[in-house]
């Protein structure tokens, strides 16, 4: 009986009036929390504001009012509010543990957590709006990024110079990072080092003779332009016989050794093109007189000089003096391969007559300035989705960078336009402008190195938008595996620019079902990109559309113009560009965006089988010596099971279970830093990926001396004694290359209690 009298005295206190909670905001000491008030009649528009979810007060707090009603008539007339008064209760508490176990607001601004049922779901600043869900976020991205001028970005960047270093490019520099102050940025800043750069001596030319039998020096023989030159090359004097070498590839070199031309000791004359002027001259990335260390401050650090310099000098030529030089070339008829287009009869391999080429480059330490603009993450701000373009050029630079440039500085402008419509990110998004990008990607090394223990833990992706735009009629993602299925997906969202109708992935299957084939490629050394893979463990791309039939002709040289450009593309280079900027942009939508990281982990699994079928063609010649592969039959094994094993982990979880999910991303974010070879010295290994990187614990490495076990045996031309096949170095070899894959096996299965191996 006291239970029925309690509940019908509170049952009376509530029946006078009915009463809603509304929030408002706390001024004060409290600021930024809501208290609940009640309102009588009307309902009362609230401002919504970041708040903590509380239960009800309790039913004792408010003040009693007077009971003017006789216990009995209490009663009945109370009845149908006791009914009504449970189900309040009943509702309350389910609405209120529905909400505490969907999760409770984030602190983000003055932004409130809308529940949706979509994965991809979004807060937005006017609550009245609702969620921003995938569709609404491309069609918000799309239309602001039609508004832009991307045309004209690209013709006016490529008429300013822009060399690093230069006055102009200190100016270039300002505009800039002014464009980004004015967008809605969280932070815009700049990033300066001071780098040994190489530029020609203008009192001492570089010059090429004619050099007859008798070793005497003839005529000159006009280079292209006195600022024309090779970065990093030797300085000196040489003289010898000319040998044509095609692309200077290693390969290359090796085949003239097998038709009996010896390159040694002699010119070779090599065509632009297929590996870039970094690999023909300069082996590696970044300022060579610090390898593998920043250049902040050379004063603190002196300089040396990096393994990966040439030891001979090199020098560009023009298309004329390479068709008189090929006219004087005897011996071997090149391979058909080989042909090129300057002359109407074949290339000969050579020997030819005397050169004698000087080369008086100096160095200069040099400061260059990466510019950053920021776009802070909601729940994830400690995890960046990278974006960046080179903004150097030793000439116009229209394809090399000012279309990069452009499309840099239009996705910034976009996604500003974004965040003012109620867009913010999970995840933090970075823009940079790369400075000393020509002298080999010196600008995003130098960065990369400076702060290499911070990014392995928070650099999420790398998005390059060099060289996007050198034709129009195929597409290319030169990337890592770990992408391939996101890039699948975003080709199916980006209309074809020269295929009316057609999406980019429908234009590509229409030729090739395949289109991974056809579209995806390995990171080249000369790419920004290629460091965040090789030497930081970044997961990273580079788009670009390219001519069919060739190559585009005027990169790297004086004619690389915006009318040249637009005349290759025959007009459509607008349309092209604005592809690159839609590919790039729906892109870090999804890395930025999606709740879980659309990274695909189990691709290094398929990269790792098709290896290990090209290990299998030296299993018997290994039997033979008593050696044995089994070990990274092994490992692969284990990072296929820990990768099914995460699958399911994530399939099975509670999707809005926020903690689950941050350690998920993480440990998806850190597969490519996995395959990073722990066991090598990043300053005298710096790319120590082993499937990407370069040196001898990397599975190329370990293929080429495989390679021996047939090369020496079948007496092939050009095997010398120190090229023969070495059991310890074999050894070393498959220890580094097994241990990595192994250890990113074990990483990928979690907290080390959940390691489950059979190693």
């Amino acid at each position: 009986m006291e239970r029925l009298w309690g509940l019908l005295q509170r049952a009376q206190q509530l029946s006078p009036r009915s009463s809603q909670t509304v929030y408002q905001r706390v001024e004060g000491p409290q600021k930024g929390h809501l208290e609940e008030e009640e309102e009588d009649g009307e309902e009362t528009l609230a401002h919504f504001c970041p708040m903590e979810l509380k239960g009800p007060e309790p039913l004792g707090s408010r003040p009693r009012q007077p009971n003017l009603i006789p216990w009995a008539a209490a009663g009945r007339r109370a009845a149908p509010y006791l009914v009504l008064t449970a189900l309040l209760i009943f509702t309350g508490a389910f609405l209120l543990g529905y909400v505490a176990f969907r999760g409770s607001c984030q602190t983000c601004g003055d932004s409130v957590l809308v529940v949706s049922e979509d994965v991809n779901y979004e807060p937005d600043l006017d609550f009245h709006r609702g969620t921003l869900y995938w569709s609404d976020l491309q069609a918000m991205f799309l239309q602001f990024l039609g508004e832009g001028h991307l045309e004209d970005t690209i013709r006016q960047t490529s008429l300013r110079e822009r060399v690093a270093g230069s006055a102009g490019m200190a100016a270039l520099t300002q505009d800039i990072r002014a464009a980004l102050s004015r967008q809605k940025l969280d932070h815009v800043w700049t990033d300066t080092h001071y780098v040994g750069l190489q530029f020609p001596d203008p009192a001492h030319p570089n010059t090429l003779h004619w050099v007859d039998e008798a070793g005497k020096v003839g005529e000159q023989l006009p280079l292209e332009d006195p600022d024309v030159y090779c970065p990093y090359s030797a300085t000196g004097n040489v003289t010898g016989e000319l040998v044509y070498a095609h692309y200077g590839r290693p390969e290359d070199l090796q085949d003239l050794r097998a038709r009996g031309v010896d390159p040694a000791g002699r010119l070779l004359l090599v065509r632009v093109g297929v590996i870039s002027f970094a690999q023909k001259v300069h082996l590696g990335t970044g300022d060579p007189y610090t390898p593998g260390f920043p250049s902040f401050n050379q004063t603190q650090f002196p300089p040396v000089a990096s393994s990966g310099l040439p030891s001979i000098p090199a020098q560009p030529i023009t298309a004329d003096i390479a068709s008189r030089l090929l006219r004087k070339l005897k011996g071997p008829v090149a391979p058909q391969e080989w042909q090129g287009s300057l002359l109407g009869s074949p290339y000969h391999l050579g020997p030819g007559p005397g050169l004698r080429l000087a080369v008086n480059n100096h160095r200069t330490s040099t400061p260059i300035n990466n510019i950053f603009g920021c776009i802070e993450g909601r729940s994830e701000p400690d995890h960046y989705v990278v974006i960046g373009a080179q903004r150097d050029a030793w000439g116009p630079g229209a394809a090399k960078s000012a279309v990069g440039t452009a499309i840099l500085l239009e996705l910034v402008r976009t996604f500003s336009s974004m965040v003012s419509n109620g867009f913010r990110p999970r995840r933090s998004l970075l823009f940079i402008s790369w400075d000393g990008g020509d002298f080999g990607s010196v600008g995003s090394t130098e960065w990369l190195e400076g702060y290499l223990s911070v990014l392995h833990l928070k650099a999420v992706v790398y998005v390059s938008l060099d060289n996007a735009v050198l034709g129009d009629d195929k597409f290319h993602a030169k990337t890592s595996p770990l992408l391939t299925s996101l890039i699948e997906s975003v080709l199916k969202q980006v209309d074809s620019p020269n295929h009316s109708g057609q999406t980019l992935y429908e234009q590509v299957v229409f030729t090739n079902p395949s289109w991974d084939a056809e579209v995806i490629r390995p990171l080249p050394m000369d790419s920004s990109a290629y460091s965040f893979t090789a030497f930081v463990g970044v997961p990273a791309v580079e788009f670009s559309f390219v001519e069919d039939d060739q190559a585009y002709p005027f990169l790297h040289t004086k004619e690389d113009t915006y009318e040249n450009l637009h005349k290759v593309l025959q007009g459509r280079l607008p349309a092209v560009a604005q592809a690159v900027a839609q590919l790039a942009g729906q892109l870090l939508i999804r890395l930025s965006h999606d709740r879980l990281l659309p990274l695909d982990f189990g691709r290094y699994g398929d990269v790792v089988l098709r290896h290990i079928g090209n290990l299998n063609e030296f299993s018997g010649d290994l039997k033979a010596r008593g050696l044995t592969l089994q070990w990274v039959y092994s490992a692969r094994g284990d990072y296929i099971r820990a990768a099914e094993k995460l699958r399911q982990e994530i399939y099975s979880s509670e999707e809005r279970d926020e903690r689950l999910t941050r350690m998920y991303n993480v440990r998806i974010m850190r597969v490519e830093f996995y395959f990073l070879s722990q066991y090598v010295s990043p300053a005298d290994s710096p790319f120590r990926h082993i499937f990407m990187g370069r040196g001898d614990h990397t599975l190329g490495a370990l293929l080429d001396h495989l390679r021996l076990l047939r090369s020496n045996s079948s007496g092939t031309p050009g095997a010398t004694s120190s090229a023969v096949f070495q059991e310890s170095r074999f050894r070393r070899q498959l220890a580094l290359l097994t241990w990595t894959l192994q250890g990113a096996a074990n990483a990928l299965s979690g907290d080390v209690w959940n390691i489950d191996n059979n190693f």
